[in-house]
């Protein structure tokens, strides 16, 4: 993918073959498929929503053909005319609205946490112009938020109505066998066995959602390796006291 002028890096991690679909294949299907019609996925902080979005950048980034740009290029960036962008909207007080244009150009535009534009007149209506804009160029939209969008307060008519035409998915958190599951297969992405009762241990004592427990899951994987030990429960366990009184 090409450089994307806000910076905004892909997770290596961020990848369909990491995420664990528990009840949510439909939404997986429909993010896979050959479909173009806009799309709004929506649930709870940690349930996997940017994961996927930057799963489908990813995806569509690594099978479009010939995808060069000028200057330089970093993994996991994109820039309007890309073959996929994922733009997160939770870091607008940073970007002004203009920030938008020209992404409708990319085959595959991912919008994240639209919902905290919400309300701010100026982003409403760079959000209409970028939909109407990536329909006529054929352009595929996928929006994430923590709402549906008809339960978001929207300033402007015409957005609202347009959120409102997205097919709406709802990505339901993931249960204990999921999140089980889930940090297997974030493990195996690191070259790392997670034997059973070192499973156990941390979905019994972390955070429940999964950003939270893959941020652990990462930072126990950088200790072990500086300490080349494996990851057993003593083993998380001093690292989890040690973090605790180093914690600011």
């Amino acid at each position: 993918m090409r450089q994307l002028a806000l910076s905004v890096r892909l997770r290596a991690a961020a990848v369909f073959a990491s995420f664990s679909p528990g009840l949510n294949r439909e939404v997986l299907a429909a993010l896979r498929g050959p479909g173009r019609e806009p799309v709004w996925i929506w649930g709870n902080r940690g349930s996997g929503k940017t994961h996927l979005l930057q799963a489908v950048c990813a995806e569509a980034g690594a099978t479009a053909p010939g995808e060069t740009a000028p200057g330089e290029t970093a993994p996991g960036e994109t820039a309007p005319g890309a073959a996929a962008a994922y733009l997160p909207l939770d870091r607008s007080a940073a970007l002004p609205p203009a920030a938008l244009a020209g992404f409708e150009s990319c085959r595959v535009l991912c919008v994240d946490d639209v919902d905290a534009v919400a309300g701010h007149l100026e982003w409403e209506q760079a959000l209409f112009r970028l939909f109407n804009e990536a329909a006529e160029l054929r352009s595929r939209v996928i929006f994430a938020a923590a709402s549906p969008p008809r339960q978001i307060e929207w300033r402007l008519q015409d957005w609202r109505s347009r959120a409102a035409a997205c097919v709406v998915y709802h990505v339901r958190e993931l249960d204990e066998e999921g999140r089980a599951e889930a940090l297997r297969l974030r493990a195996a992405q690191r070259g790392l066995q997670l034997p059973p009762e070192t499973l156990d241990y941390l979905l019994k004592r972390m955070p429940r959602d999964l950003r939270s427990l893959f941020e652990i899951l990462d930072d126990l994987d950088e200790a072990a390796l500086v300490a080349q030990r494996r990851l057993t429960i003593p083993f998380i366990r001093a690292a989890l006291e040690m973090h605790a009184r180093t914690k600011p």
